[in-house]
């Protein structure tokens, strides 16, 4: 099977909103939300091949993408700019450093908890101290 050219591809605008939705991380509630929509609209409206250039305009806003990026999405492009800008290096053993020591900070953690647990006895015994 060829895959079909680039020119050739019919475009679906609403599926495309769905799929830069889901990238986003967005539920259709809250895209209904930011437009005033109630979710069955959205729903609605991502299934449809063409949408209202308004609209359009109005969800490219709310997805903060170009009206271009709804219009031209091409899901195995995304996978191809994803794929070649994130490198997981654990594959190859190289370990991430941290600017801190995370040994530090549980240590400080418990100091700053047993500051706190002894300024708070000593409330309690000030406080027993005056009722006797």
């Amino acid at each position: 099977m060829t895959p079909i050219p680039m020119a050739d591809k019919p475009v679906h605008e609403g599926r495309n909103v769905k799929r830069i939705r889901e990238i986003l991380g967005m539920k259709q509630e809250a895209l209904a939300y930011d437009l005033g929509l109630s979710q069955q609209a959205i729903s609605q409206l991502e299934q449809k091949e063409a949408l209202d250039a308004e609209i359009l305009g109005k969800i490219a806003a709310v997805l903060k993408v170009p009206v271009d990026a709804i219009k031209n999405f091409d899901e195995q492009a995304a996978i191809n700019v994803i794929s070649n800008t994130f490198h997981d290096n654990s594959a190859n053993n190289v370990n991430y450093h941290c600017t801190f020591n995370p040994l530090d900070k549980v240590v400080e953690l418990y100091e700053r908890m047993l500051k706190d647990k002894n300024e708070m006895i000593e409330k309690l015994e000030s406080l027993l101290r005056e009722r006797k």
